[in-house]
């Protein structure tokens, strides 16, 4: 399987590429169109700064060559939701050369995958063929809305691969904040060249399946795409170029259009647009104000909190998460000692309540400073972890803080020994014939005295005291 991909990301800025009209997601149809996005006569482009200085960090961030000198061109074709019948884009001299994204494998390892190029373009309108059973609709809300268009080399070479790379570049432009990464919206999506070869042989024929918008549905196509292509190669057939959209009710691809070459685009420089040329001074100071990137972090994850490195990729999967490990960290340097559990406490039980919720890291009912003093008692013995378990869900929906909840509940640990002896002691002697089959034997009766003595104290028996205790007495 040789996969390459196009990812086109909308650039996080307020107004479009190339006029001043709004970028807001969701407001009613054609309610944010100038009369440049609308391409009224005489009306003439004029070049977002903004724009151009998030792609330039967009090209720092994945490691890639900043071309002082760019042009943009016309892109010709016809569409009903291209009011100009052209794509203002950029074709031979692109804003970003060759650059490179390094994904961690399942096995341990690392791949580099190289991108071509970082170009950027204005999007094209919407058409809504669902408004109307005779007519469709244009919504140029969209028109003009610039996009940066992150093309890959063929280096992907399965399904898992594609996803591994789909995420990190997402991670990358999210942590920059160049692109805000929401793919349901539609502000991240890929274009996905699938082809098939047996070892050793010349590349085979690509297809191109457009506009994918979610990391699952890209994974599912690829696989989809290699089967088919594979069995018509198999069947003794040939595979056509062409461009497919994924449906993603059946998980099939089907037929869109031939595949157009680049040729048929007619590209040529836009009369109505100098070419961009920033210098060397331009370029270090949007260096100099980029902060710690997700291979960055996970380095220091690593070698200030001896975190594994998987643990330190999940952490940095999203800014929002590695942002709120800091803020935990940070909160109390006693957890400094303990950032595996804090690690454990996020990606586990503090995810599994958001998820449930359907809420973002970035709107946790449960503070950074809170879940710290949570993990403070926890790792001082305060607690247990089955009662942190529930002091966290309580902390969840009350938004009081653990302290506030485990005096008020009186959920403290029992620590005296002589008190969890005499519970012990009570157990045993309720339970004689069990504790005669432990001794005859049966040493997994062991968890149910555990699980009695817990009962009987309410789960506020140190575990580690209690199993002490209780294993001396029945041996």
């Amino acid at each position: 399987m040789v996969v390459g991909l196009e990812v086109h990301a909308q650039i996080k800025s307020n107004s479009k590429l190339f006029s001043s009209s709004s970028t807001t997601f969701g407001s009613s149809p054609n309610s944010q169109v100038s009369l440049v996005d609308a391409a009224m006569p005489g009306m003439l482009p004029v070049i977002n700064e903004f724009c151009v200085k998030q792609a330039i960090k967009s090209g720092i961030g994945l490691r890639a060559e900043i071309n002082k000198y760019s042009v943009f061109d016309r892109k010709n074709y016809f569409y009903a939701d291209l009011p100009q019948g052209y794509q203002i884009s950029q074709f031979k001299y692109p804003i970003v050369g060759k650059g490179k994204v390094s994904i961690d494998l399942k096995d341990g390892t690392s791949k580099n995958i190289r991108i071509v190029r970082l170009h950027l373009e204005q999007d094209a309108g919407k058409s809504l063929h669902d408004q109307n059973p005779s007519k469709t609709y244009v919504d140029l809300n969209r028109s003009g809305v610039a996009l940066m268009e992150i093309v890959s080399e063929p280096d992907i070479s399965s399904a898992e691969e594609a996803g591994l790379y789909i995420s990190k570049i997402r991670s990358i432009l999210m942590y920059l904040d160049t692109c805000d990464g929401n793919m349901q919206e539609g502000s991240l999506r890929a274009d996905v060249n699938v082809s098939v070869r047996k070892p050793n042989d010349k590349l085979g024929t690509r297809c191109e399946i457009k506009n994918l918008n979610s990391i699952k549905f890209i994974k599912q196509a690829i696989d989809y795409e290699a089967k088919r292509q594979i069995k018509i190669i198999e069947d003794g057939g040939e595979i056509n170029q062409n461009t497919l959209l994924f449906d993603t009710q059946t998980g099939k691809t089907k037929p869109m259009r031939s595949k157009e070459e680049a040729h048929d685009y007619r590209y040529f420089p836009d009369p109505d647009l100098l070419p961009l040329e920033i210098d060397d001074d331009e370029i270090k100071n949007i260096k100099n104000n980029i902060l710690e990137l997700p291979d960055e972090r996970i380095e220091r994850y690593i070698a200030e909190f001896g975190l594994s490195k998987y643990d330190a990729s999940v952490l940095t999967i999203e800014r929002s998460v590695s942002d709120y490990f800091d803020e935990v960290i940070k909160s109390n340097k006693a957890l400094q000692g303990h950032a595996k559990i804090v690690s454990n406490w996020i990606s586990t039980e503090l995810f599994s309540l958001l998820k449930k919720d359907n809420l973002d890291i970035s709107t946790s009912p449960v503070s950074p400073k809170d879940l710290g003093e949570l993990i403070i008692l926890l790792t001082t013995n305060v607690i247990s972890g089955k009662i942190a378990k529930e002091v966290l869900t309580e902390m969840f929906s009350s938004k009081k803080s653990a302290k506030y909840i485990v005096e008020k509940e009186g959920l403290k640990q029992m620590t005296d020994s002589s008190e969890i002896e005499t519970i012990i002691e009570k157990i045993l002697s309720e339970n004689q014939k069990m504790v005669n089959e432990y001794k005859s034997g049966k040493t997994k009766l062991l968890s149910y005295f555990v699980g009695q003595v817990m009962k009987e104290t309410k789960g506020k028996a140190n575990p580690k005291l209690l199993n002490e205790i209780l294993f001396k007495k029945l041996n």
